[in-house]
């Protein structure tokens, strides 16, 4: 029994001793792999960059594209929209028996003529006040100090003035000689308009004694179902390209007339050609056109009458606020059906995009635009609403008291 146990206590204290101590803080091995996986880049930052990146060259692309481009889009889309204002007389004239070729032809030479007219008339006009006002510059200059001294109480000297307008070396002889410089360029702006217009008249000529073999050649790709859609948004675009016009003439025509009266109980210089002026210009060129428009009769009478210019200006001014709120809607409505704030969002867009044109040609684009969008979906009735009311609130509280 003792021997067990010194043996016991033997093994005990050897197996104690051999045992070395163990740290109680000792670093245990690192692993190999882990941490070299933690540090690769994730694979959505890598797609990230590689869509950025993507996008934009991409978006330089069609930036570099659209500033090349941008012109041929709008001559285009200038034809485009002629040729649909123009087809429906061609197509009367082809069931006549014209040829369509003929027929549009004899078109786009009657609106070449009428607007040349018109033009050769307003060139005329502001011809011959620029050159009355160079022949009398001196009456105007006196005139005019007199009427400045009169209204401001000042001083001015006319024959200073005079001297100085007059003066070989002084500023305004220095404007006319330096605008004398840009003769070769504004010659070159001609040419180019010149041959843009050329363009434009070409395409839609093509356009339109081609139309039918072109639309035959688009339809023969398509199924039946999808050939009556397509033929059905043309004739959409070419009954809200009418309405366009029709309606724009029509309120041409009014604005001509009322501002005919008003020039000829006035007395003023041409008062047809300026009639027609205000009335196409405020008409066919939206969001400036009524600003562009009066500043030619208002200098023109002014030149006259400072008085006239006056009451010339608050004319225009009110019949404008006339035309927008009494003509127009109830016009623009039975033609187009276009709401006013879209009609002018779209003529900002346009004009922001493509210019002039491009604001010109918004209004019936959003109007086929609206129309194809109408046309889509089912319609349901509108539940009973004060949000949703059209009548006026004094009809409505009537209607509700009954």
């Amino acid at each position: 029994m003792r021997h067990a146990v010194g043996r016991y206590h033997y093994a005990r204290v050897v197996s104690d001793e051999q045992i070395p101590p163990v740290e109680p803080h000792a670093d245990l091995p690192e692993p190999d792999n882990d941490d070299r996986a933690d540090k690769r880049v994730p694979t959505w930052v890598i797609r990230a960059i590689v869509v950025f990146w993507l996008g934009y060259v991409t978006v330089g692309m069609v930036n570099s594209l659209w500033d090349r481009l941008s012109g041929l889009i709008l001559l285009l889309l200038i034809s485009l929209f002629l040729a649909l204002a123009i087809e429906p007389g061609v197509n009367r004239l082809a069931r006549r028996g014209w040829r369509r070729g003929s027929a549009t032809a004899t078109i786009l030479f009657s609106v070449l003529l009428a607007a040349g007219v018109f033009v050769a008339a307003i060139g005329t006009l502001v011809g011959t006040q620029i050159a009355d006002l160079l022949q009398n510059s001196d009456t105007y200059i006196v005139e005019s100090v007199d009427r400045v001294n009169d209204a401001f109480g000042s001083s001015l000297d006319p024959q200073e003035v005079v001297d100085e307008f007059n003066r070989p070396d002084g500023a305004v002889q220095r404007f006319i000689d330096g605008q004398q410089d840009n003769v070769v360029q504004l010659s070159l702006q001609a040419l180019n308009g010149m041959l843009q217009a050329l363009s434009v008249l070409l395409f839609t000529y093509y356009l339109v004694a081609d139309g039918p073999r072109l639309r035959r050649v688009i339809l023969q790709r398509l199924r039946p179902d999808r050939q009556r859609k397509l033929l059905d948004a043309w004739e959409l675009a070419i009954n809200k390209t009418g309405g366009y016009l029709y309606s724009r003439a029509l309120l041409a025509i009014l604005s001509a007339l009322f501002h005919w009266i008003v020039f000829q109980a006035a007395d003023i210089q041409a008062p047809i050609p300026l009639a027609l002026w205000v009335g196409l210009v405020s008409q066919f060129l939206p969001v400036v056109g009524t600003y562009i428009a009066g500043i030619l009769p208002v200098l023109i009478t002014f030149l006259d009458s400072p008085v006239k210019a006056l009451v010339v200006l608050g004319f225009i001014v009110v019949y404008q606020q006339v035309e927008n709120y009494f003509f127009a809607p109830r016009i623009t409505a039975r033609t187009m059906e276009l709401h006013p704030a879209v009609a002018f969002g779209s003529a900002l867009a346009g004009f922001s995009l493509l210019g002039a044109a491009g604001a010109v040609l918004a209004l019936p684009a959003a109007a086929m635009l609206q129309a194809i969008i109408g046309e889509w979906g089912e319609r349901h009735d509108v539940i009973d609403s004060e949000l949703t009311a059209i009548n006026a609130p004094g009809r409505r509280r009537a209607q509700d008291e009954t």
